[in-house]
């Protein structure tokens, strides 16, 4: 059996934000140019007959929809291309260590690389919520009782992978495993 075990964690360049920042962006080019045609009296969108709309109130809500649009989905591209969130959990049974390493985004804390000792590990906790939005997540619990989220933030892991997950992460640590009845 190794002696150390490396989780990889999935950030933010999933196929899901790609899929939602180019739709946002594509709205809000649309709004926004809908609003500047209204504006200029001239068809930017070719299959549109925006230069009739009327600036005020209608253009300049357009363009307004358009620029709010355009900034979510630069926002969206950016955290993609920072890759928020992705790293590594590290067990290393060896050095009796620890080590959740996590990107954030850009600054004087853009990596976030947390540090514990095994022997401050009380068990492995497991929280599985169902309902509208399900929350099944894995933490590390320490005897001072914090608790440490292990798994990826956002698509739910299943049921059977949560479960296998953290119970061979506990039977590696040597830990308890809580919240699984």
């Amino acid at each position: 059996m190794s002696d150390i075990r490396i989780d990889k964690i999935l950030g933010s360049r999933r196929i899901s934000n790609y899929w939602w920042a180019t739709t946002i962006l594509l709205g809000g080019l649309g709004f926004f140019l809908v609003g500047l045609s209204s504006y200029l009296h001239k068809n930017l969108l070719p299959f549109t007959q925006s230069a009739h709309l009327v600036f005020l109130p209608q253009g300049i809500i357009m363009t307004f929809y358009g620029t709010i649009g355009i900034l979510v989905s630069l926002f969206l591209w950016l955290t993609i291309f920072w890759n928020v969130g992705a790293g590594y959990n590290e067990f290393n049974n060896k050095l009796g260590l620890i080590t959740v390493f996590r990107f954030g985004f850009p600054g004087k804390n853009r990596i976030l690389k947390l540090k514990y000792n095994i022997k401050d590990i009380k068990s492995i906790k497991v929280i599985i919520e169902d309902g509208i939005t399900p929350k099944r997540e894995i933490y590390l619990k320490t005897k001072d009782r914090r608790e440490i989220p292990l798994t990826r933030v956002g698509q739910p892991l299943l049921l059977s992978e949560i479960e296998e997950q953290a119970s061979s992460l506990a039977k590696f640590l040597g830990v308890v495993l809580e919240g699984l009845e």
